[in-house]
């Protein structure tokens, strides 16, 4: 896995992990914001624009960058926070272990699985995968994932670079995460956030995670739409992030 890095290693250090199709860059601006005061790392998960090896599971990218936690931060770091695909790996961290991280920050991560969208996902991306390189195509893909202008060339990038199985792989393992038993056992504050104009599967999921974790915060983001937190607003984001570490 690869990662960027930002700060430095004498640093409290604070782990963002990107959503599906997208990379590094959706925590970027966040990342610039925060490290003077943190030591931020950005994880490429598997089978993503700029990543070194091909997807397989959730949980063995959870389990790499427990890895990586352990070899580099003594195995467990201040903050660890999650959109959708990286929201659903960091929730599979927490289950493996119980004191990777003092925080965690889930953002409309889906944990209601799905075999009949399992099923079709393979199809159907199969018949559309050669149109993300076309600049019509993936202009309104961006405009209906509702993500700010500035991040399209890097979505176009980024996208294109994704390889036909990976996209089925990764996006297939998705719709068929569901929580684990042993979430029950993390020691981390965990804080759970949903745009309220999600879709109902993630409004229905961030309600699951607040009732399997009763210590846990659940908040729904007023007129924001699935991922909108992180990637449309760093500034708040950035805030949430300081609010909840300062509260200690």
């Amino acid at each position: 896995m690869q990662y960027k890095e930002y700060g430095t290693d004498s640093k409290d250090a604070i782990i963002l992990l990107h959503g599906g199709g997208l990379s590094w860059w959706n925590y970027r601006d966040e990342a610039e914001l925060l490290k003077d005061r943190f030591h931020v790392i950005l994880p490429i998960l598997d089978g993503h624009g700029g990543c070194d090896r091909h997807f397989t599971s959730i949980e063995d990218n959870a389990a790499e960058i427990i890895d990586f936690i352990g070899r580099r931060f003594k195995g467990s770091v201040l903050l660890i926070g999650g959109l959708s695909l990286g929201g659903q790996i960091l929730l599979e961290m927490l289950s493996q272990r119980k004191d990777i991280c003092r925080y965690a920050l889930v953002e409309s991560a889906n944990v209601m699985p799905s075999s009949l969208t399992g099923a079709l996902l393979g199809p159907s991306l199969s018949l559309s995968y050669n149109l993300i390189s076309n600049p019509s195509f993936a202009k309104a893909q961006f405009a209906n994932l509702r993500i700010r202008e500035e991040l399209f060339n890097d979505y176009f990038r980024d996208t294109r670079r994704i390889e036909k199985s990976d996209l089925i792989s990764f996006m297939k393992r998705s719709s068929f995460y569901s929580l684990k038993p042993s979430l029950k056992e993390n020691r981390a504050k965990v804080h759970i956030y949903a745009g309220a104009k999600d879709n109902l599967n993630i409004i229905r999921s961030a309600k699951a995670i607040n009732a399997l974790l009763p210590s846990s915060t659940l908040t729904f983001l007023p007129d924001m739409y699935h991922g909108q937190f992180s990637l449309n607003y760093p500034e708040k984001y950035v805030s949430e992030i300081l609010k909840i570490i300062e509260k200690d």
